[in-house]
């Protein structure tokens, strides 16, 4: 497959950027959530749950990871299209949702790696090569991260750690054949109204973290239930609440209840040794506004009681800290959207390590990121007919 490069940009290039004068994240939303399930087709579940944080009182000796580690579990189930569950639990969660109003649609892994291009040191491995695969329709910009693997089988003669033999020894899965949760929030940054997509490690079973508000938007199982119900969506099977789409191989599952931003939480394993700090993790933390982390250390195999933080003043005060990097990140990321729109095409960003540059590039031939219907979305934003408010609908990006 031929490409065409049609811009580069140096980490030089940053210091001339019209960046804005503050570059902090505001007006946090969540929209939407889904986990992976078990299965020979790709199926997802609506809205899910993340684990339920559920440590034991003493310590615990753990084995370590073997086995299918993910990568990019969305990529890994459901290659055809690794966004589509994103915008499927978008809309199931609110059908009349105005992506019209949606600057950019991305993982939280992009904008981390954008970030480490201006910043390396926001990266514990430093910068690496990337890809990042960008389409635009009308003013959306859509984000799709390009691994070279999205699974890994770690043997039994290798050591990568205890990280995911700790999340199953101190979390419950609140949804059965669940591989992962992700979420799907929103948020005003830079001047830009975002959608993120974020794996979630766990959420702490607080009456403020369960309950819904009008600030997180969660519906309830019997709002989801109707929602469900008027669909014009085929059923796969007898299942209730078990749908897909024409042209779609993805099966949507009603299940699950879903829970508060505020709630979830981020679970990071360590040696006692090499305690963690939390500038290491802030980036991460900052891009998905997870405001709970469980910094765990062991001996050999062997946790002592962890505990769970609230880290919210934390990555504030890590975002004051570094606003010359953060106004750099806004406008490089308008930087690109303007590349891609006024190309008019798909792009493909890479970074290219020995040139240090990002490089932007046109390719002859390139597969739609979604399914046909999905596409339809950004014209029924724009329709009056639909009903919907896009005053409104420009307050929830």
């Amino acid at each position: 497959m031929s490409s065409k490069v049609i811009a580069k940009i140096s980490p030089l290039d940053l210091q001339d950027l019209d960046a804005p004068p503050t570059a902090s994240i505001t007006d946090v939303k969540y929209l939407s959530s889904y986990n992976w399930i078990e299965s020979p087709n790709p199926t997802i579940a609506v809205p899910g749950s993340p684990a339920l944080w559920n440590a034991p009182k003493v310590p615990q000796r753990l084995k370590k990871d073997t086995g299918l580690i993910y990568i990019a579990q969305n990529a890994a189930r459901h290659p055809d299209s690794p966004l589509e569950p994103l915008f499927r639990a978008l809309y199931i969660t609110d059908p009349s949702f105005d992506i019209q109003s949606v600057d950019v649609v991305t993982d939280r892994n992009n904008i981390r790696k954008l970030l480490t291009f201006i910043d390396p040191t926001a990266s514990r491995n430093g910068l690496e090569e990337f890809t990042i695969n960008i389409e635009v329709n009308k003013n959306t910009a859509i984000f799709s991260r390009d691994e070279t693997a999205t699974h890994e089988f770690i043997g039994p003669d290798e050591f990568r750690g205890f990280g995911h033999e700790f999340e199953k020894a101190c979390t419950t899965n609140k949804i059965v054949g669940s591989t992962g949760h992700y979420r799907i929030i929103s948020y005003r940054f830079g001047g830009l109204s975002i959608i993120v997509r974020h794996e979630t490690d766990g959420y702490v079973d607080t009456k403020a973290g369960s309950s819904s508000s009008s600030t997180n938007k969660v519906q309830s199982p019997v709002d989801l239930t109707s929602v469900f119900e008027s669909l014009s969506l085929s059923p796969t099977n007898s299942n209730a609440g078990t749908t897909t789409t024409k042209g779609s191989k993805l099966v949507v599952q009603q299940d699950g209840q879903a829970v508060s931003l505020n709630s979830t939480l981020e679970i990071k394993t360590r040696v006692s040794h090499k305690p963690l700090d939390i500038r290491e993790v802030t980036p991460q933390l900052w891009v998905s506004q997870t405001p709970r982390l469980v910094r765990a250390y062991h001996q050999r195999g062997v946790f002592q009681i962890p505990t769970v933080e609230d880290v919210t003043a934390q990555i504030k005060r890590w975002e004051q800290d570094n606003q010359r990097h953060l106004r750099k990140l806004a406008a490089l990321i308008r930087k690109i959207v303007k590349i891609v729109k006024d190309c008019n095409e798909s792009v493909t960003l890479r970074y290219d390590a020995r040139e240090r540059k990002l490089i932007l590039s046109k390719l002859s031939t390139q597969k739609k990121m979604l399914p046909q219907d999905l596409y339809s979305k950004w014209d029924a934003s724009s329709n009056p007919k639909t009903g919907t408010d896009t005053n409104v609908a420009k307050g929830k990006a």
